[in-house]
């Protein structure tokens, strides 16, 4: 038997587009003499549909699809779509071979934390499936499902020789490494061969990377397909167990890392139709950073870069800027903000009279400079991309209306300290980041003399401070206990408390920790806890 696993891109909610393109890689798993095409979870809707899956019709544009998937024959199809049975709905999966339904699974582990939401609208499922194709009994699992015993232990009593599981399962960090684990978990309690097939694309904060393979009995890797990229894998199943096939090369880490930022610019970007982007570049590692990612996602000609210089923008950094706009060829244009704050500063001049200057002066060019992205967005189509990082985000060191005006956040899930790492890395497939902009103390020029550490811990502190706090949900006092110095983790914690207003406003943006600013950080903007 030979199983081929249809690793693609969807786009939520345009199901009739999806269902061409399963069809179109069930042609040719048939020419690549496969006889069962086994789909992503929720391949035909995208993953997650949200609140689509409380719609009626959005259910009868799931079976119209699947009737039509029905005329296929020749191939045994595992369709990954919603489902609705009188009042309750499914995670499901379907198969289809010649005409007939062979059976429905249901997702049996329903996950309901981190950036999943399943318990808002499924119905947990209750039984196996196994069917049989060539002689061999094939037991369906769907993504959570394989992260616990029960649901493949079940399988196995149903008589199951090999196991497909479908899954949605977006990326973060050293994810790839975590899957194939879990995986071989199961080979070794169960004895059974494991086939794993994962989505690949980005859906607004979420990027799935694909990296879709498969584990023999004893639990080696015998089949992987490539991260990112769409791919069809082919896995026979031999005597038994599944024979040795194709093996992609996976990404290191950070390589990882910026390939799925740049898939998430490359998918908003394009799903949502938008013509190009546009960003402010100020000389700064953070706007650098971004701008060579949208380059890479969408090439140089749909790209725009601004500079809006200040009395407090250094020469160097207008060079900068320029230098890097010349080696990537991207538009670039200069807009210079002081007229403008000064107008400003004249017309509140009365309702500031007698007070000093503060960080009010500094938001105000902030915001001259969001309004001017702003306007070029609105005349031109493109969607402005903001630049602030995670670090800053956590803090709170970024502006309301100012540098985080814009549509879509590349670096809102990546520290300062990755942010110097992927500038590096990206630097050795060329160098498009001049090499001053990296080793240049980083700072927001919005006074004489600025730079980030006047206001923050040093950035290896802060970074290291948040992930315990933010990605591990260590306590003060724990991390205190780590090591770092009370003053600092109060200080932290405090800033990213009374900042909670600003992230809830932020711009969407690429996950790629185990937890980011997004779907999975909820905590309540008035809040007395500490």
């Amino acid at each position: 038997m030979r199983i081929a696993l249809a690793q693609f891109n969807p786009v939520v909610g345009d199901i009739a587009g999806n269902t061409q393109k399963i069809l179109q890689l069930a042609r040719q798993a048939m020419a690549d003499g496969a006889d069962v095409l086994v789909t992503p979870e929720l391949a035909l809707t995208g993953y997650s549909p949200e609140d689509l899956l409380l719609r009626e019709h959005f259910y009868r544009a799931c079976n119209d699809a699947l009737d039509e998937l029905l005329e296929l024959d020749g191939i045994t199809l595992v369709i990954g779509h919603p489902v609705r049975l009188g009042q309750e709905r499914f995670n499901a999966a379907t198969v289809l071979r010649d005409g007939n339904r062979l059976g429905q699974y249901h997702k049996m582990l329903l996950p309901n934390d981190e950036v999943f939401d399943e318990c808002r609208y499924f119905t947990p499922g209750a039984a196996p499936l196994v069917f049989e194709q060539n002689g061999v009994k094939v037991g369906v699992l769907i993504c959570e499902d394989v992260w616990a015993l029960d649901p493949a232990a079940e399988a196995l009593d149903a008589g199951a020789e090999v196991v497909v599981v479908l899954n949605a399962s977006p990326f973060h960090r050293n994810k790839v490494g975590t899957r194939h684990e879990v995986v071989r978990y199961r080979c070794e309690e169960t004895g059974l061969p494991f086939v794993y097939v994962n989505l690949c694309g980005g859906q607004d904060e979420l990027i799935f990377d694909g990296a879709s393979f498969a584990l023999n009995r004893a639990g080696q890797v015998v089949a992987q397909a490539p991260a990112y990229d769409e791919s069809l894998l082919l896995v026979d199943m031999v005597d038994g167990d599944l024979q040795p096939s194709s093996r992609a090369v996976l990404p290191d880490t950070l390589e990882s890392i910026y390939r799925a930022l740049v898939v998430g610019v490359r998918d908003y970007i394009d799903k949502n139709g938008f013509p190009g982007v546009l960003l402010g570049l100020s000389g700064g590692i953070d706007s650098a950073l971004t701008l060579a990612i949208a380059c890479d996602a969408l090439g140089a000609e749909r790209v725009k870069a601004v500079m809006m210089p200040s009395r407090y923008t250094a020469d160097i950094s207008v060079d900068d800027s320029r230098d890097m706009v010349a080696r990537l060829g991207v538009k670039y244009d200069e807009i210079a903000i002081w007229p403008m704050y000064q107008s400003f500063v004249a017309a509140l001049a009365p309702s500031f009279a007698g007070l000093a200057e503060d960080t009010t002066e500094e938001n105000l060019q902030a915001r001259i400079r969001g309004m001017l992205l702003m306007a070029l967005s609105n005349k031109s189509g493109k969607l402005v991309l903001t630049t602030g990082n995670k670090s800053e985000m956590t803090t709170g060191y970024c502006t309301l209306y100012g540098d985080m005006a814009g549509g879509f956040a590349v670096l809102k899930d990546v520290s300062k300290t990755l942010v110097y790492q992927l500038a590096n890395w990206r630097n050795t497939l060329g160098e498009v980041i001049p090499e001053r902009i990296i080793t240049r103390p980083p700072s927001a020029e919005l006074r004489p003399d600025q730079t980030d550490q006047d206001s923050l811990p040093p950035y290896d502190v802060l970074d290291a401070i948040m992930t315990l706090y933010v990605e591990e949900n260590l306590s003060a006092d724990e991390i205190v206990g780590r090591g770092f110095a009370d003053a600092d983790v109060g200080r932290v914690v405090r800033l990213l408390k009374i900042n909670e207003y600003k992230r809830r406003q932020a711009p969407v943006g690429p996950r790629v920790t185990p937890r980011g600013f997004g779907k999975d950080w909820r905590y309540p903007i008035t809040n007395r806890f500490s």
